[in-house]
C-alpha cells in the first residue's frame, strides 16, 4: 500500500469536523456513538485513506450504520474507493441512507442486506475491514474474508463480546509468504496490518579464476 499523507490529512480533518458539528445533532444520532472515542473515528479514517485503499468493507452486526462507517465513508470520499457496508440484521436501507445524509455521504457507501458469510464471498482483495465481533460467526469471517496480501488492513470491533481470544492475527498467522502485526486502538478495538514476506534475495556468488606462474 502506497501511503499518501495529504488524503490522510483530508480524511483526518473532514472526519473531525462532522463529530464537531454533527454527533451532537439528535436528527443524526448513531447508536454506537458513545461506544467509540472520535479520536479511533480520525484514526481510521485517515489510515484508510492515506493507504489509498480502493476496496472498503464493514460488517455490522445489530447497530446499522455506526461511527465505523462515516469514518470509511469519508476515506473513500476523498480517495473515490469503493466502500460496502454489509448489514446483518434487517435494518431498513432507507433509514440507513438517510443517516448517511445527516453527513452527505449517502451516495458514497453501497448498504447491502444478507448474511455476512455469504455475502463476504462476492468480494476479492480487500484493503481494508472493519468486523464487528458481537456477530456470532466473527470467527469465520476472520478465516474466509479475501484481503489483499500484498497490503491490508482488518479492524475488529466490539472485541468485549469475544467468547474466546482468538484475533485476526492469529486466524492467518499460518498463511505462506504472509506476516502481519496486531495492535489495539482505543477501547474494545484491534487493528491487524497483513502485507507479504519479504523474500530474501539469493548471494550469487563470482567465480575467481587463478592462474599459477612457474
Amino acid at each position: 500500500m502506497k501511503w499518501s499523507p495529504q488524503d490522510a490529512m483530508k480524511a483526518y480533518l473532514h472526519t473531525l469536523q462532522l463529530c464537531k458539528t454533527h454527533f451532537d445533532d439528535q436528527d443524526c444520532t448513531l447508536g454506537t456513538r458513545n461506544l467509540i472515542q472520535p479520536q479511533c473515528m480520525e484514526f481510521i479514517s485517515a489510515l484508510a485513506a492515506g493507504n489509498q485503499a480502493k476496496l472498503m468493507v464493514q460488517i455490522t452486526s445489530d447497530q446499522g450504520i455506526t461511527p465505523l462507517t462515516i469514518a470509511l465513508a469519508v476515506a473513500a470520499k476523498h480517495t473515490k474507493a469503493r466502500f460496502i457496508c454489509i448489514l446483518h440484521q434487517l435494518q431498513d436501507i432507507e433509514d440507513c441512507k438517510a443517516q448517511l445524509s445527516c453527513y452527505n455521504l449517502e451516495d458514497v457507501v453501497e448498504l447491502v442486506h444478507g448474511d455476512p458469510c455469504e455475502v463476504i464471498m462476492g468480494f476479492k482483495n480487500i484493503d481494508f475491514a472493519v468486523i464487528d465481533c458481537k456477530l456470532e460467526d466473527y470467527l469465520r469471517l476472520f478465516k474466509i474474508i479475501d484481503v489483499n496480501p500484498r497490503g491490508s488492513v482488518v479492524v475488529a470491533s466490539n472485541l468485549e463480546r469475544r467468547r474466546n481470544g482468538a484475533s485476526f492475527g492469529e486466524v492467518v498467522k499460518g498463511r505462506k509468504g504472509v506476516e502481519y502485526m496486531t495492535r489495539s486502538i482505543g477501547e474494545g478495538m484491534e487493528l491487524t496490518r497483513i502485507r507479504l514476506c519479504c523474500k530474501p534475495q539469493k548471494k550469487r556468488y563470482k567465480r575467481f579464476h587463478v592462474t599459477f606462474e612457474s
